[in-house]
């Protein structure tokens, strides 16, 4: 990782060098550099250990049931921000079945959705306010993605559950993945106390539990090349948007995926956010113009191309995997019997993409993919 070894050496320079007096006030406080997070001491070996100790016992992953939960907030205004750049939080409650209150916080997200205005109900960052969810299952939780059903009717919960499937099947190929956990997410007007609906979400791992779990912090490192990155998790991640047909993602532009920073300085990509992917085949979903692909559905290679006996041990560890995979649409509570077949022919499609070595050799040695993606 030449790369990022020099900006590593160029940044302990900075840090060591002397500070030099100031003649003339000085100006106001600006973001702090991302890149200084690089060079920040790291915590002793048996914190590192505490720390993923602690994220992988987490009680809201420690079960695959739907969790029901509600929701109180002013919905009315939060589904009507439709600005991609407000951080604008509004105050909650999040209640469970055995009558537990919660004091949470809301903030809108997204891009898509909410330009689009497309949906019911736009995606969410679920705040927690400091020891808020002791004793319940949001026990240690300090925010969280809460992927909604975009719209009623069961098409768009099986678009949920499929997404569901992808986080899943990721979660049998490596543990550097996002883990989840699907919510029956009833709505409550905050000022009238007025019911506004059930639908199905899909509460998202923090990445800094994804971190602590692999005892690594969270980077934002933009325009990493492919070798920049760890090979037993990039490759990994690049084969399986390959597998669910995911094109909506960018290392280079850290669209869709996180890097998580080892002690060792070692570099780890991990992706998310699969619902413009073929496995879901959403009806909002297209594919970029300059990918030269007619739909989602049609399966495009974006990770590095290497030669043969690099390739082949990722490959064995998806086909040694297979069944385990296959297995999974009928392990997703409320995903229909013809949602589980269509998942599992997608998937099927992809093992007889790579049933032979002469497949695998034209898919991810003898391809086109550039440098960065």
């Amino acid at each position: 990782m030449p790369r990022v070894r020099a900006v590593l050496l160029l940044l302990c320079l900075l840090v060591a060098s002397p500070a030099v007096p100031q003649t003339t006030q000085a100006p106001a406080a600006k973001k702090k550099n991302p890149l200084l997070k690089l060079v920040e001491p790291w915590p002793s070996p048996e914190k590192l250990k505490e720390r993923r100790e602690s994220s992988e016992t987490l009680p809201l992953f420690a079960q695959d049931d739907v969790l029901p939960i509600t929701l109180v907030g002013d919905f009315k205004t939060i589904n009507k921000n439709h600005d991609p750049n407000s951080r604008q939080e509004y105050p909650g409650v999040l209640r469970l079945a055995d009558g537990a209150e919660i004091a949470i916080h809301f903030r809108a997200r997204g891009h898509v959705r909410r330009m689009a205005r497309t949906c019911d109900y736009v995606p969410l960052l679920v705040g927690f306010e400091k020891g808020a969810g002791k004793g319940t299952v949001f026990a240690r939780q300090e925010s969280l993605k809460l992927v909604v059903q975009c719209a009623g009717g069961g098409d768009f919960e099986q678009y949920l559950l499929k997404e569901y499937l992808a986080y899943r099947i990721y979660n049998v190929v490596t543990k550097q993945s996002f883990r989840a956990r699907l919510a029956r997410v009833s709505y409550v007007d905050r000022a009238t106390g007025k019911a506004m609906g059930t639908r199905l979400g899909m509460f998202l791992e923090d990445e800094t539990d994804v971190a602590r779990r692999l005892e690594g912090r969270v980077v934002e490192l933009q325009r990493l090349m492919f070798d920049d990155l760890d090979s037993d998790s990039l490759m990994p991640a690049m084969i399986f948007e390959f597998m669910v047909g995911n094109t909506d993602v960018s290392i280079y532009a850290l669209h869709n995926v996180r890097i998580v920073q080892r002690p060792d300085k070692s570099l780890h990509v991990i992706p998310y956010d699969f619902d413009l992917s073929g496995l879901v085949n959403a009806p909002y979903a297209i594919p970029a113009r300059g990918l030269m692909i007619a739909k989602v559905t049609d399966r495009l290679y974006r990770g590095p191309c290497r030669n043969q006996e690099r390739v082949d041990p990722y490959i064995a560890n998806f086909v040694a995997k297979r069944d385990l995979v296959r297995a999974l649409p009928d392990s997703i509570p409320g995903m229909t019997r013809p949602t589980r077949d269509d998942t599992r022919r997608f998937i099927d499609d992809f093992y007889g993409a790579i049933k032979s070595s002469k497949d695998v050799k034209g898919l991810f040695v003898s391809c086109s993919a550039k440098p960065t993606m």
